[in-house]
């Protein structure tokens, strides 16, 4: 059975081969596809700030794929890819990476795991996720929340509204 999973990936580092970030992240859908992990859309790639300590911008895009693999599967094969992009998953959080590959949503619904959480259970606050998403899926559902990614999108960059003022004094 074919599943769909809605893909982040991102770079702030540049690589000795594929050069600065975008073209890591241009090289990483390509290598998406090398790994029979076929892509049916992909969003433009979007620069954003860094998250945490790391003060490297990050190119940062979504992609659909599809697979008949397992979400643990496909986790181990996503990793394995970052692992050829010099990826070390060792030491600090949040910090400067070549390439991060992460499962956003699936076609299966929720999946949860010791190593996996489906949805990514931090996606709906991050700018650098929707924003890419929105482009490529945003009708697609949050089988927790129940928003479609536009929504999510909408609700997490709508503008605050300012406090009415007070009434003037007589």
């Amino acid at each position: 059975m074919k599943h769909t999973y809605l893909i982040a990936l991102g770079s702030n580092m540049p690589h000795p081969h594929h050069g600065r970030p975008a073209h890591v992240v241009r090289a990483a859908l390509i290598a998406l596809d090398l790994c029979t992990l076929p892509v049916t859309a992909a969003a433009p790639i979007m620069a954003s700030a860094p998250v945490g300590p790391s003060r490297r911008r990050y190119a940062n895009c979504a992609a659909l794929i599809e697979t008949t693999l397992c979400p643990d599967a496909l986790l181990d094969r996503l990793h394995a890819i970052e692992a050829s992009f010099g990826r070390n998953r060792l030491g600090q959080r949040w910090r400067a990476r070549t390439l991060d590959l992460d499962i956003i949503l699936w076609s299966g619904g929720i999946h949860r795991t010791r190593r996996l959480t489906i949805p990514h259970p931090a996606y709906a606050g991050r700018d650098f996720v929707l924003g890419p998403a929105l482009r490529i899926a945003p009708h697609w559902r949050d089988p927790k929340t129940c928003l479609c990614v536009k929504h999510a999108h909408a609700r997490l960059t709508r503008r605050a509204r300012l406090p009415k003022a007070p009434p003037p004094h007589a």
